[in-house]
């Protein structure tokens, strides 16, 4: 189950940072670039006005300011940095300050890994910064084509005076957030393209195009897609936009790709986000075309049966996927529910669509032997949730009879949907009686992500009062410290 926490709710994508210290609202992006001066990370910060303090200033208006130190370290040792104030603009009173400030900084640092971290307080308020750390690698290759990060945008405008806004005669506002809500009907985004002649030649004819995927399986929304030749140059732009008006809820990501004339993919590049969206349905009339005549869809016979196979590709299925079985399923006929079946595994393979269920079956039945409860199926746990989605993990550490914390599992994967590298995921059951083990904190794109896990996990004999609090002293018999840094 995926879930938003009161306290802290991360979604890292470049990186998203979203911090509540004493009611003080900010979130941070980022993105990398290149440029003849050598590679440069620009940071999109983002403040709640209602969640600082303003007082009045020299000149009789009300004004807020928070206090912001940024760092890039290697071994320790500190690369780059900035320490300024973020000041809002003065305002003539405070009965409506509905709105959020933005700030936006550019580092230069060379090719490597850096240890990013960000402070920030409300000046006006007597509260500590609290640290956020991120590890970034930055790698842009000169000898073969790249793409830059992807920067999300919030409206642009062609520049008359060039300013920080600026890139390849456009002022860009960033759009800070990894969350579209169900207001937001379009995505505009920016993205560079480096050194394609490298491969093409130069003044050459490549394809560039830019599509949605859902993230749970990476497929590929045909209708949320788009390609366009380009000829090469040293810095090909990509500033363009997609309607989301239609996007159903769930995760996607955005992907970026350039091909060759053999039509052979020779750089991509993809940022995850979220989209809300609950008035986006599935299409009735679309599923009456799919044809089912002699497929093992039709051989299905028992809508019960049938409903219940549904239910089970929920933890892989996408957000158009997941609106049906969520809101049409229940009053669907048996012919409609054969349809959905059908369309939802032949996009999975179009080849042996049967075969693929059959293997999915396989899984759906491992996961209700060893996570099924007494009033849940097994796929619909977290655990259980998680294992159909990235499969088995890699490691599993499990620990039941600890005297100070819940019962607890970590587990760790190595790769995860073939770009996340060595993700974790803490499940915990807080009743200690069925067996149901809750998501409570994971650093994979998409999951929750709860800073005070190990807090939340020792509420069995303590409970923290300080929503600032996320380290506990060990006592005897604890391991979920060494097991999250080193799992067996």
């Amino acid at each position: 189950m995926k879930k938003i926490l009161p306290l802290v709710f991360i979604l890292i994508t470049f990186l998203g940072y979203n911090t509540q210290s004493r009611n003080l609202w900010a979130f941070l992006s980022y993105t990398s670039f290149n440029s003849p001066e050598g590679p440069y990370i620009e940071t999109y910060l983002s403040v709640a006005a209602n969640s600082v303090k303003f007082v009045k200033n020299d000149h009789g208006k009300f004004q807020a300011t928070v206090n912001i130190l940024m760092t890039f370290k290697q071994e320790n040792e500190i690369v780059a940095f900035k320490k300024y104030e973020l000041n809002t603009a003065e305002i003539e009173d405070t009965l409506n300050i509905d709105f959020h400030f933005i700030d936006q900084q550019r580092f230069a640092v060379p090719n490597g890994t850096y240890d990013f971290e960000i402070q920030i307080a409300d000046k006006n308020k007597t509260v500590a910064a609290t640290p956020y750390t991120q590890s970034i690698t930055i790698d842009y290759p000169i000898d073969k084509p790249s793409f830059s990060g992807i920067q999300l945008v919030k409206s642009y405008s062609s520049a008359i005076v060039p300013s920080t806004l600026t890139k390849s005669g456009y002022d860009l506002v960033p759009y800070t957030f990894t969350f579209y809500p169900e207001n937001e009907s379009k995505m505009i985004f920016y993205s560079e393209l480096y050194n394609i002649g490298k491969t093409v030649g130069n003044d050459q004819k490549f394809l560039i195009s830019f599509y949605l995927e859902s993230f749970e399986s990476n497929l590929k929304l045909n209708s949320y897609s788009k390609a366009k030749k380009e000829t090469s140059k040293d810095v090909n732009v990509l500033l363009s936009e997609i309607s989301i008006e239609n996007l159903p809820s769930g995760n996607y990501n955005l992907v970026l790709e350039a091909r060759n004339q053999q039509n052979e993919l020779v750089a991509s590049k993809k940022i995850f986000f979220q989209r809300m969206n609950p008035k986006a349905q599935i299409s009735l009339s679309d599923l009456g075309s799919t044809e089912i005549a002699n497929t093992f869809a039709e051989s299905i016979i028992n809508p019960d049966s049938l409903r219940e196979y549904i239910n089970s590709g929920y933890p892989i299925a996408t957000g158009l996927e997941k609106s049906f079985i969520r809101g049409s399923l229940k009053k669907a006929d048996l012919v409609t529910m054969q349809q959905f079946f059908y369309s939802f595994w032949i996009n999975r393979d179009q080849q042996n669509p049967e075969m693929a269920w059959n293997n999915y079956k396989e899984q759906v039945y491992k996961v209700q032997v060893n996570f099924g409860t007494p009033v849940k199926k097994g796929y619909q746990t977290d655990r259980g949730r998680v294992y159909l989605e990235y499969g088995p993990p890699n490691t599993r550490s499990t620990q039941y009879m600890e005297p100070s914390n819940y019962p607890y599992e970590i587990w760790q994967y190595y790769t995860l949907n073939n770009s996340q590298r060595n993700r974790k995921f803490v499940f915990y059951s807080p009743d200690m009686v069925t067996s149901d083990f809750t998501l409570l904190h994971s650093d994979a794109t998409g999951e929750v992500t709860n800073l005070r896990w190990k807090i939340d996990l020792r509420n069995r004999i303590y409970e923290s009062r300080d929503l600032q609090d996320t380290q506990v002293i060990n006592s005897w018999g604890d391991m979920q410290t060494d097991y999250w840094e080193l799992p067996n």
